[in-house]
């Protein structure tokens, strides 16, 4: 994993001192994937800059059988406490056929309260960045009370930028990503404190 050189997240990101608690979430289950890299690197960056991180790779995830799945979410996810703890998101997800993996359906399917009125920003990777993945999610994202970045990241072919120590983006993959977080790490503390001082009345 290299290293990125992100900007500091801003300083009222969260009430108090309480640092901002980010979960990346890494989509990909496929062989020879490279979604881990690249939350790797999202991962890495996001911590130089102040963040608490958590990486969660669908790979490594072991969800209930489908057959329990219930409307409004479902009870017994080994990941719920995990994604229940972040403040925000970051999705790193590949393109498949124009939009994002079933293995991200089922994460994001088999919680519901856990992500509600928190921020998500997308890390999208393609042949052409990813980017209707992106579009795809952002509905799903509205339905469950989730706040997506304006700022998103479409990384067009990022294999030609992965060797021996990981991925080593352009210079402007780079700004683009901490501009994102920038604004994701804004809407965490402001939904922080209106989670805990107005909670949202349903």
């Amino acid at each position: 994993m290299t290293e990125t050189s992100l900007a500091d997240l801003p300083t009222d990101t969260a009430a108090g001192d309480e640092p901002l608690r980010l979960a990346v979430i890494s989509a990909s289950v496929r062989d020879q994937r490279i979604g881990r890299a690249l939350a790797e690197w999202a991962a890495f960056g996001a911590a130089a800059a102040g963040a608490e991180v958590d990486l969660i790779d669908c790979a490594e995830c072991v969800l209930p059988d489908d057959g329990g799945l219930r409307p409004g979410g479902s009870p017994g996810s080994p990941l719920a406490e995990r994604i229940h703890a972040a403040d925000a998101y970051v999705f790193v997800t590949p393109e498949y056929n124009h939009s994002y993996p079933a293995s991200l359906k089922r994460l994001i399917d088999w919680h519901y309260r856990e992500w509600m009125f928190k921020p998500a920003t997308v890390l999208s990777y393609g042949a052409q960045g990813g980017l209707l993945a992106t579009e795809h999610l952002r509905g799903v994202f509205a339905e469950l009370h989730v706040v997506t970045t304006r700022r998103v990241v479409g990384l067009s072919r990022p294999w030609s930028d992965l060797g021996p120590a990981g991925y080593t983006p352009p210079a402007d993959v780079t700004e683009a990503f901490g501009a994102a977080v920038h604004e994701l790490a804004w809407w965490a503390g402001l939904l922080r404190t209106a989670r805990r001082e107005r909670p949202y009345a349903r």
